[in-house]
């Protein structure tokens, strides 16, 4: 007997390596397929602590940190005034030792670099159908912070008061124009030298700190229902981003493209075309395309939580009798689903966890991290403080059990899989696979409970480092495991017959290879060959 994926596709093939057949489902969508291949090839070039599209959300916040870091020391270099804004700037040209050039080139390639990686977040997040269910919130909040962004970027080029913020600061205003908000059009502020005084300066200015305080306002709200938020990347990816803004600063210095000059107009320019890629496009249409373009632009970016997001697996239910208030779910949830609420049984010492519905993910991970799910429990049927509807503990102690006595022998081997990493169901007569819908969800003591009952070895086969789909499932199975985290694997378990393994979806035959592995490692005789349907 084996757990199906509720993920699971009719689409299969049935392949044969290494003396097992085993069938693969396409559950994936195209989008996920091919995002997923790419992080894969980028994992084998630099690890997945190294690789920046598993880090994307951790990266964006380093490079907010450096921009924000950079632009206070150009603020208290900046002249605000009208007529020595562009002197104070152009001045850093002339520091010793080019710390002028590294100061303003990493201010503005962390701009650029910050636009590419948000991009590419909502791309990712977007391939990867990360925006239904407990995901929406995230994704509806993550909507402003474009916006924002683009604000705060746009209007740091106005500070500079060079040609380039001229043309941009003009546009802008035109832009602004055609919509019927002011009184008077914005564009007059910008006729002659006359009418630009340094107070409209000095708003730049202040524009240009309270954007990016809004931004990181409306960034807490973004992360603030996901628990154990890595806000900062791995040291390694932080280090060389940083190294490759610092090259870029020195080999492709930022100038300043000459004092403004409000009585004549602006000739050719550098434009810093990740930026400031709508001045050019609105005036090769018209305003009002340009307003058209940005609405259906963010239209698009609300239009996945509009759709219908199908039915949404069970949540995660308490069970009060068996609640003893210890906060290990509460601690492992990864979405912060999970709270500690007075006791159902009136004891005003104790306290029991409480899920909110709305914000759970329905991994399971909670399950997995109960004292109470242990196996080894003698009751007739297993119920545990925090369960999962359509995957109880007690259903898979059962699958086990069954499963294990089904088997014709000599040897016997359990693969715990989880239904987001590799769909592959092996078909081999002396393989029982049990699918959990997240590696997290299976309580450690499960491994030591099947060599009991008659296994010879176990295979744990979660989602890649870095890849799984509830963010921490393989993190919380790895350090249960190894003894890092409770519950733990006790190590009286020989470490020769259990194994894990990380794959993913692609990753059919490094699953087929662990399963040679830990026949081998046990010396077990060859299983003739045989396909199960």
């Amino acid at each position: 007997m084996t757990h199906a994926s509720p993920m699971a596709s009719p689409a299969t093939a049935t392949l044969a390596r290494g003396g097992i057949h085993f069938t693969t489902a396409s559950s994936a969508s195209r989008g996920a397929a091919a995002w997923r291949a790419l992080e894969h090839a980028l994992d084998g070039l630099c690890g997945p602590q190294a690789n920046p599209l598993k880090h994307l959300g951790a990266l964006a916040v380093w490079l907010l940190w450096l921009l924000m870091a950079s632009g206070v020391i150009l603020y208290i270099l900046l002249d605000t005034s009208a007529a020595g804004a562009y002197t104070s700037i152009a001045a850093l040209a002339d520091t010793p030792w080019r710390l002028g050039d590294l100061l303003r080139g990493t201010h503005r390639y962390a701009t650029d670099a910050f636009a590419i990686v948000l991009a590419v977040h909502v791309v990712r997040e977007w391939a990867l159908g990360h925006f239904k269910h407990f995901r929406r919130m995230p994704w509806i909040t993550g909507v402003p912070l474009v916006a924002l962004f683009f604000i705060s970027a746009i209007n740091g080029f106005w500070l500079n008061w060079d040609r380039l913020g001229q043309y941009s600061v003009t546009s802008t205003a035109e832009w602004l124009d055609a919509l019927p908000l002011f009184a008077s059009p914005l564009a007059r502020n910008f006729l002659d030298a006359a009418s630009l005084g340094d107070r409209l300066l000095t708003l730049f200015v202040f524009m240009h700190i309270g954007v990016p305080l809004l931004l990181v306002f409306g960034l807490w709200f973004h992360i603030q229902r996901i628990a154990h938020a890595h806000i900062m990347p791995p040291r390694a990816l932080a280090w060389g981003s940083l190294l490759v803004l610092l090259l870029l600063s020195l080999a492709l210095p930022v100038r300043s493209q000459g004092p403004a000059d409000l009585a004549s107009a602006p000739g050719a320019l550098a434009l810093d075309w990740f930026v400031l890629f709508i001045h050019p496009l609105v005036d090769a249409t018209s305003p009002w395309t340009g307003w058209a373009l940005v609405l259906a632009a963010f239209s698009l970016l609300m239009l996945p939580v509009l759709l219908p997001a199908g039915t949404r697996p069970p949540v995660a239910v308490v069970y009060p009798e068996h609640c003893s208030g210890c906060m290990r779910c509460f601690d492992d949830c990864p979405y912060s689903a999970i709270t500690m609420v007075p006791h159902a049984n009136g004891r005003a010492s104790m306290r029991m966890a409480a899920v909110d519905a709305d914000l759970c993910a329905s991994c399971g991970i909670c399950a997995g991290s109960c004292p109470s799910s242990t196996p080894f429990r003698s009751t007739e049927q297993l119920v545990t403080g925090i369960d999962m509807p359509q995957l109880p503990i007690d259903a898979l102690r059962r699958t086990l059990e069954q499963g294990l006595q089904a088997l014709p022998g000599p040897r016997r081997y359990v693969v715990f899989g989880c239904d987001q990493g590799v769909q592959t169901r092996i078909l081999a007569p002396d393989v029982l696979q049990c699918g959990l819908i997240c590696a997290g969800m299976l309580p450690p003591s499960f491994i030591e409970y099947a060599l009991r009952a008659g296994a010879d070895g176990v295979l744990v086969a979660g989602c890649r480092e870095g890849g799984c789909e509830f963010r921490l499932g393989q993190r919380w199975t790895h350090e249960r495991l190894t003894g890092l985290r409770a519950p733990q694997l006790r190590g009286s378990v020989p470490a020769s017959r259990w194994h894990a393994t990380w794959v993913d979806h692609a990753d059919a035959p490094a699953l087929l290879a662990a399963v040679q592995n830990l026949r081998r490692a046990e010396h077990a005789p060859p299983v003739a060959e045989e396909k199960i349907e």
